[in-house]
């Protein structure tokens, strides 16, 4: 029977390629998993006192439907967290979601029409790309300079009449480059310039490696942002699916926005109520696991930057927030793609990465994406698997 094309267009590269991951796995051989960014699924766990509280609210029979825009004492503990990186929001502006990806499905169902084109930087998390095709508009990649940085001749080249959007990732998935104050203040400048949203994604503030991360609200003034946030990553509660909406209240261009995108949240009833409990001991309980887990991470990110370096055809940066690394390989006569780099590499060694075209085609293909998540051992293995392979396809 019939599937809608919008539904059948849709990609996740990311959870895509396990389908062949399983078939490799079948034939009873190991899988070094490097391609999902679960820190709960390697050695961070999630903070004891956020467990307690889930299984507090659970106990206390808080099990039912909540309100569709989220707990009232949670709004206000966010509003706390963002007021504290310099966001303007108030309990009103903030909406409670299912996961960081609920927020950004509704954002951009609440945005863009058919023929909208929206703007992300290159390369970008798959799921902005597929949410914006879903409801009928175009992706549209802007060029990032190798240090993160906008550039904004590009952007700029590539607003016209139907652009509705610029999206922000920071700290960046798949790179782990993180916008620096200028860059986010062209970015916001530009949009104010045009009349367009911006949607800032910073799942990823907490994980910033030797420097202070500054949010979008330092430089949001009255411009029309829609920031994403939530508690996967920082928190460690990825399968718990908790994040959030917050829209800057000083911006009077989202009146319009503000009153329709709860009509989403209570089409779909409310977000999960005890997790939601246990999201606001998260942010106002105890915050020493997060020194730890990006002590780890930076521990980690050095040594796989360092043994990528070190194999010949492959270059890689030194991402400065997030978990992952975007190295580029020389693909010459060896492999035709870098899909055909990463399946060959999983085939051969077992090693399962993403290819980078899957987070974009003009940015990210050349490239493939490495979760550095597991511990020194795991990576060394992987790094040993990696070495070797490119060694021998060379000769």
């Amino acid at each position: 029977m019939k599937v809608s094309d919008r539904t059948s267009g849709v990609e996740y590269v990311i959870r895509d390629i396990i389908s062949y991951a399983r078939k490799y796995e079948s034939t009873g051989k190991k899988i070094i998993y490097l391609n999902i960014g679960d820190p709960v699924k390697y050695d961070f766990q999630t903070p004891p006192h956020i467990k307690a509280a889930l299984i507090d609210a659970v106990m206390k029979d808080e099990n039912y439907y909540a309100d569709s825009e989220g707990v009232p004492e949670l709004r206000k503990a966010i509003v706390e967290k963002e007021s504290k990186k310099g966001f303007s929001v108030g309990d009103s502006d903030v909406l409670v979601t299912n996961g960081v990806s609920e927020g950004l499905d509704m954002s951009l169902a609440s945005i863009v029409d058919s023929g909208t084109e929206v703007l992300m930087p290159g390369p970008y998390y798959p799921p902005y790309s597929s949410y914006v095709k879903f409801y009928g508009g175009k992706p549209v990649e802007f060029k990032l300079y190798e240090d993160g940085r906008p550039d904004m001749e590009d952007v700029v080249s590539k607003i016209n009449s139907k652009s509705r959007a610029i999206c922000i990732i920071s700290p960046n998935n798949p790179t782990g480059e993180v916008f620096d104050r200028k860059g986010l203040q062209q970015i916001v400048d530009i949009a104010s310039e045009h009349n367009l949203y911006v949607i800032c994604d910073e799942t990823y503030d907490s994980i910033v490696f030797g420097e202070e991360f500054t949010g979008i609200g330092r430089v949001a003034r009255d411009s029309p942002i829609i920031l994403l946030n939530g508690f996967s990553k920082g928190y460690l509660m990825t399968g718990w699916r908790c994040g959030y909406i917050c829209l800057n209240s000083d911006s009077r261009k989202l009146d319009s926005l503000r009153e329709n995108i709860p009509k989403l949240a209570r089409v779909r009833i409310s977000a999960n109520l005890p997790v939601q409990m246990a999201a606001i001991q998260a942010l106002r309980g105890p915050q020493d696991h997060i020194k730890e887990m990006v002590h780890k991470l930076c521990i980690r990110r050095d040594y796989i930057v360092k043994r990528l370096n070190a194999i010949d055809g492959i270059s890689c940066r030194l991402p400065r927030g997030a978990f992952y690394v975007f190295p580029k390989i020389e693909l010459d006569h060896r492999w035709r793609d870098d899909r055909e780099f990463v399946l060959d590499l999983l085939n051969s060694t077992g090693v399962l990465t993403v290819q980078g075209s899957g987070f974009g085609t003009q940015f990210g293909a050349g490239h493939f994406r490495i979760v550095y998540l597991p511990n020194e051992n795991v990576l060394e293995e992987a790094m040993d698997k990696l070495e070797s392979f490119v060694s021998s396809s060379s000769k």
